[in-house]
């Protein structure tokens, strides 16, 4: 099919960059919608073109005629990387950012044609991301339509699915639009944000932002406000720099009063681990799995460094201190344990299935303590970032969780349980988001993609060909789900190197001659 990476260079679309279209008709062959349009839609969207042309080879029509990105924001624009702010990094290098899963490096071969010049296991601005998926999305329409088959956007928000219309599944949309397909890939992101504790009532509140996302928000506060920032991981990590940065007095609290642990970023394995290999194969059963699991990560962690874990990490109760103390070990070369990450995150991917769901719940709340620090570790930028704002006295962490919180006189009132009181002009939640749940309405016969309807029944399982089913046990619809949506059968749904592979799987079936029904 030639080199992707050449035919893409030299349309480094913007956000503006595409325009709406209409699912069109008329074409042989089966229509494809492929709902949402980030990093896992447009990773589909280019991974079913390039099997149409591998499998085409020209010589006869393509079984797939027309396929319709789904989303109301631009290819890649989404609320993941659609942020222009530079101050908003990717937590994970270059080097596993591709879009393709038989091309790892494909994202670093982008950048680079774009006069980037730095290492792979840096960490960009998230725009950079969004402008490749957009770049790869056009090179993708460009070839489809070369092949005959039409790669068309439909802007808006779908809301529903009927997966077994009369002619093939109805989608549904949020402004009263339908649009019918032969084939749905569902591949919605997050966009429901966490309550924190003690906030349900002030949800809208116009003093209350639920999230800190896109950063526009942030820069419409009063200059030189106070702000309590809720969460302590990753969004928080970036509401504190965002706000910092708008010479704002900033509060983080949150139930456990952790900051993440810090590492260079989340890169490629530099070498094998066999340790870790031995993951997928551990006894679903076996009632020591949590002890062997820990066994294979230390094993694994020694192959690349000699500390013990104990030296690698810092143990101080102080969270800025801490963060300054694994801040120098990292630089001192000393966190071996994040070497092994993206390897661990594989296996325990790939362990995963095999395990009942009620296993798999207690195995995740057993290492949430880990999940929470180390799999979702800050970036060494954002770590010096963030102690220069403690160390500016912009940034301070509260030493306990709100036990009350009340706006009154144009203020938050806010209790800590020792009963000292503050006051904030705002809060921002920085708790994260929900993980987003498809739900069958009471006659099951409607999949909504939002929110759930009364008496809906959740979709809380998918089989290995990642096709939705009524019931366990059930003939599959064809509706197929790839990226976070998938976190009911895997952990680290949002893996990068795991949605990308998904859509490869799922792309070369809808690009096969038959899907069966």
């Amino acid at each position: 099919m030639g080199r992707i990476a050449e035919s893409a260079s030299g349309r480094d679309a913007g956000p503006d960059g595409d325009r709406e279209e209409g699912p069109g008709g008329g074409r042989p062959g089966r229509t494809v919608a492929v709902v949402g349009g980030g990093v896992a839609g447009t990773s589909v969207v280019l991974h079913l073109v390039r099997a149409l042309l591998d499998s085409s080879g020209g010589a006869r029509p393509s079984p797939v005629g027309t396929v319709l990105l789904i989303d109301p924001q631009p290819a890649g624009w989404g609320l993941a990387f659609g942020d222009t702010d530079p101050l908003l990094l990717c937590n994970t290098a270059v080097d596993i950012n591709s879009l393709l899963a038989d091309r790892p490096y494909d994202f670093v071969t982008h950048l680079r044609q774009h006069g980037w010049t730095g290492g792979e296991k840096d960490c960009v601005p998230r725009a950079r991301m969004a402008e490749y998926c957009h770049d790869r999305y056009t090179w993708a329409r460009e070839r489809a339509a070369a092949l005959g088959v039409a790669v068309r956007q439909v802007r808006g928000t779908a809301a529903s699915v009927e997966p077994r219309g009369a002619e093939g599944p109805l989608i549904r949309l949020a402004d009263g639009r339908a649009v019918r397909a032969d084939g749905v890939v569902v591949c919605t992101g997050v966009h429901r944000p966490r309550t924190p504790d003690g906030f349900a009532a002030f949800t809208g509140h116009p003093r209350y932002l639920d999230s800190p996302y896109p950063a526009a928000r942030i820069r419409t506060l009063r200059p030189a406000s106070r702000v309590l920032v809720t969460g302590s991981h990753q969004s928080a990590v970036d509401a504190s720099l965002l706000l910092c940065r708008d010479g704002h007095r900033t509060t983080v609290t949150s139930p456990s009063g952790l900051l993440p642990a810090v590492r260079v970023s989340l890169a490629a394995p530099v070498r094998d681990f066999p340790p870790l290999d031995r993951i997928a194969r551990l006894d679903p059963a076996d009632p020591l799995l949590e002890e062997r699991l820990v066994r294979c990560v230390v094993e694994a962690v020694r192959l690349l460094c000699p500390l013990p874990l104990r030296r690698q990490t810092s143990r101080a109760a102080d969270p800025v201190r801490r963060l300054r103390e694994e801040t120098a070990l990292m630089e001192e070369g000393a966190c071996g344990w994040a070497g092994v990450m993206v390897p661990l995150i594989e296996a325990v991917i790939a362990l995963a299935p095999a395990l009942p769901p009620a296993r798999r719940g207690a195995l995740a709340a057993r290492f949430g303590w880990f999940t929470g620090r180390y799999a979702t570790a800050v970036t060494a930028v954002n770590a010096r970032r963030l102690l220069a704002c403690f160390d500016s006295g912009a940034l301070r962490m509260a030493p306990s969780y709100p036990s009350a919180v009340a706006f009154a006189e144009g203020a938050w009132r806010v209790e800590a349980p020792d009963g000292r009181v503050e006051r904030f002009d705002y809060v921002v939640n920085a708790t994260g988001y929900h993980p987003p749940v498809l739900h069958w309405d009471r006659a099951g016969s409607t999949l909504h993609l939002g929110d759930p309807p009364a008496r809906g029944t959740a979709v809380g399982h998918l089989e290995g060909d990642l096709r939705v089913r009524r019931a366990a046990g059930a003939a599959p619809e064809r509706v197929w789900v790839v990226g976070v949506g998938t976190h009911v059968r895997i952990p680290f749904a949002n893996h990068l190197r795991n949605v990308v592979r998904q859509a490869q799987q799922v792309a070369r079936e809808l690009a096969g001659a038959e899907v069966a029904a």
